[in-house]
């Protein structure tokens, strides 16, 4: 776990720039609100208005993630209103709150902007709950939501925009045809049934920390689209929490709210979640429970009583997940997978067909563009896999089978990159055999997403010595070999979690 996050690689310090861009931003939200007149309680809300802002914009282009910020506070405000307003009216709050649930989760239909904004209003009414937030206080909350959306977005788009000089990230879309672009409507149904299953057992072990458990089940089924993935997730918060506490009370309270350590840790904390959420859950959560026992500490209730309180609806919340997606509309892993497992392998042949028109000679082909797609794409296909090859799966040989389409699917992307690489060569020529690789790795491919293995084969000429057709025989022997593990028995998909 420790590799993974520090050893993970970084291509440009992009999620190093990421974290301590945050650091700065969300410092500099937190002083303007202080600079503003503004209480504790609103400089911790604009500080979290901040880091949302900063961490869940994900739009392609600068333009969109500028659009999307804009429109958080007309999200986010009505929600805190709402919030407010029904403090003291619990029935009519918790029919709200799973309101604001379902619709955030059906919202990420509509792509990066859909899913920053259902986030944005979840967690404006949780903080409202995590505050303690009345209708008194709503002037300077509003006041300090919209100071810190402004000066987070002063930092990233004005003082530290390193996104403008990065080509767009491609945001690959759901298959068309397998479902997967309707799973969030499921999605949606399945976290207001954990949330209201969290909600009524979070009150009953606690009356004022219940919104801990409704929150963990609304993280849990964040950026995941199956059973299988949330599973693990839930695993991996629980884990991430139990490490968290348990350094909470090595650190956070021995620090009882202590400004200037508080303040060096909290920066820390903040750095964390950023730096690790791209390679680790776990690590994520771990950051934001020390930052959450921090905050605690500031507001002087911090002690490990309310530690083992958190760690429980912890539990309570990540339990609502897990029935939620077992027996509330599930989605299977396979039903997932194999949608990701297609789209990959049809932008392994785009790849190939982009980089061999580039050698003969197109001035128009852009095998670099696909290239990012793929591996995209491959970010997807292990997210999805990962029930299957995490450490507790009790099923060998799907994990075995797992791991075996993996490997050969990195195997596809290093001999594309190697093809596009040598076809980016303005010295390279093209080849006469090329045309009849590719038409190879074409049929491969069609053979594999089709579902007709036994017709993928390997070319029996001799081995070529010139990089483009050398790089194209390796990749179809890659294919081929993909045949094995993905033919599986009736009954026995590749990953049937």
């Amino acid at each position: 776990m420790l590799k993974r996050v520090f050893v993970a690689p970084d291509p440009g310090r992009t999620r190093l720039r990421f974290a301590a861009r945050a650091v700065l931003g969300i410092g500099l939200a937190v002083v303007v609100c202080g600079l503003a007149g503004l209480s504790f309680v609103g400089a911790v809300t604009g500080g979290l208005a901040a880091l949302l802002a900063l961490f869940t914009v994900t739009d392609a282009t600068v333009r969109g993630q500028a659009v999307t910020t804009a429109l958080l506070p007309a999200v986010g405000l009505p929600v805190l209103a709402a919030a407010a307003e029904l403090h003291d009216h619990p029935v009519a709050r918790d029919l709200t709150f799973l309101a604001v649930i379902g619709a955030g989760v059906y919202a990420r239909r509509w792509g990066p902007r859909g899913h920053s904004l259902g986030v944005f209003a979840f967690m404006t009414f949780f903080v409202a709950q995590f505050l303690h937030a009345t209708t008194d206080r709503l002037p300077e909350l509003c006041a300090a939501v919209i100071l810190s959306v402004l000066t987070a977005s002063a930092v990233r788009f004005g003082l530290w925009c390193y996104e403008a000089q990065l080509p767009p990230a491609p945001v690959p879309a759901p298959p068309v045809g397998t479902g997967l672009a309707r799973v969030t409507t499921r999605q949606a149904v399945q976290a207001t049934a954990g949330a209201g299953f969290a909600l009524v057992v979070g009150q009953l072990v606690s009356g004022q920390r219940w919104y801990w458990a409704v929150g963990a089940t609304w993280w849990i089924f964040v950026n995941t689209a199956s059973r299988g993935e949330t599973l693990v997730r839930g695993f991996r918060r629980v884990l991430g929490t139990v490490i968290g506490i348990g350094i909470g009370l090595l650190i956070a309270v021995p620090v009882q709210g202590a400004a200037v350590p508080t303040a060096v840790l909290l920066a820390a904390c903040v750095f964390g979640i950023f730096y690790s959420a791209a390679v680790s859950y776990t690590w994520m959560m771990l950051c934001v429970t020390l930052l959450a026992e921090l905050l605690y500490g500031l507001l002087g209730v911090l002690n490990p009583g309310l530690l083992a309180l958190r760690l429980a609806e912890t539990g309570v919340g990540a339990l609502g997940a897990v029935l939620a997606v077992l027996f509330v509309l599930p989605v299977t892993t396979h039903t997932v997978t194999d949608a990701w497992i297609q789209r990959a392998l049809r932008c392994v042949h785009a790849c190939t067909a982009e980089a061999a028109a580039r050698l003969a000679g197109s001035a128009t082909a852009d095998p670099a563009r696909r290239i990012a797609e793929l591996e995209q794409l491959l970010g997807r296909v292990r997210l999805s896999v990962a029930p299957l090859v995490h450490p507790l799966n009790p099923m060998l040989g799907r994990k075995r089978r797992a791991r075996r389409v993996l490997a050969l699917l990195d195997d596809c992307a290093r001999e594309t990159r190697g093809l596009v690489t040598v076809a980016a060569d303005p010295e390279a020529s093209h080849d006469a055999r090329l045309a009849a690789a590719c038409w190879r790795v074409e049929a491969a491919v069609e053979a594999l997403t089709g579902g007709d293995h036994d017709q993928v084969t390997v070319t029996t000429e001799t081995p070529a010595t010139e990089p483009a057709l050398a790089h194209l025989h390796s990749l179809e022997q890659a294919l081929a070999e993909l045949a094995t593990p993905l033919r599986t028995p009736p009954g026995s998909p590749l990953v049937g979690a």
